[in-house]
């Protein structure tokens, strides 16, 4: 067994089960690092939590991780980036662990939005709590100003990929009606970014209802290969993280319950463990 002192993993954080499709696109470009992925599904969704909620929830989540010998945890969650991640960077990191990172899945995305648009006309798909926070749109004109973006909020999405309903139709209406509220913000838009690490799982419905010259944009592969990056550039960081290719998965609800649904969002089986917080 590998002792505990020199097991330092990367850890990934979501409220629930999105955060498995950032981590799966993690591994295949970072397999050698060791992960701990925790899900805090006996709270989620997020999406709907007020942001003084995301922030303790999502902080809380990222002190656990710490104390299992995690130096650098990703927000592998689109809610607890937009609503969480900068107070902790900026008030809770400098005072409680001031040698440790977390990031998120927000920045790398916004980084490189430009490259994708000749319209300059963006449309994000998300939950409510991300597009309130208007995250996205403030990260957007740091990098590429000359953008225009155009949210749209799509509630019930996670409820419905998260029950695995995406066959009935319900989840058509639901899908169709979101992506037209888009679109009628602005025809001109010919990228759309999913917003929320649930969505790549609708992927093939949300092209249905969106006119076919958008480009789709994706997080899991820009996160991925942000933190390939960050690494490189931290090789500091880098050589603190263990590297045996293990990987770990908790959650804060039944463990039976979150290896059924965490399989579909990972690919793989999963089984985890059940923690509390």
């Amino acid at each position: 067994m590998e002792n505990k002192y020199t097991y330092k993993p990367i850890g990934v954080f979501d409220s629930g089960f999105g955060g498995l499709t950032i981590l799966k696109e993690i591994v295949s470009v970072l397999p050698q690092y060791d992960y701990l992925y925790l899900g805090d599904n006996a709270r989620a969704p997020y999406g709907s939590r007020s942001f003084e909620s995301v922030y303790e929830y999502t902080l809380q989540c990222v002190n656990y991780l710490f104390n299992q010998g995690c130096e650098l945890v990703i927000l592998a969650c689109n809610t607890a980036s937009a609503k969480a991640l900068r107070n902790i960077q900026q008030k809770d990191l400098p005072l409680v662990a001031p040698n440790k990172r977390v990031l998120g899945v927000i920045r790398p995305t916004t980084e490189v939005v430009g490259n994708y648009s000749k319209t300059k006309h963006v449309g994000l798909l998300a939950t409510s709590g991300t597009v309130a926070s208007n995250s996205y749109l403030v990260e957007i004109q740091k990098f590429f100003p000359e953008i225009h973006l155009y949210q749209q909020a799509c509630p019930m999405w996670v409820p419905l990929i998260e029950n695995n309903e995406l066959s009935n139709e319900g989840a058509d209406y639901f899908i169709k009606k979101n992506c037209a509220e888009l679109i009628i913000q602005q025809p001109l838009i010919d990228s759309v970014i999913l917003g929320c690490t649930h969505y790549p799982l609708i992927a093939d419905k949300i092209k249905l209802y969106l006119p076919p010259r958008i480009n789709l944009i994706w997080q899991g592969t820009i996160v991925a290969s942000g933190l390939e990056n960050y690494l490189f550039r931290h090789p500091e960081m880098a050589d603190k993280c263990s590297k045996q290719g293990t990987l770990k998965f908790l959650t804060t609800d039944v463990p039976d319950l979150f290896n059924k649904s965490a399989s579909r969002f990972f690919g793989n089986d999963v089984k985890a463990d059940r923690i509390e917080l």
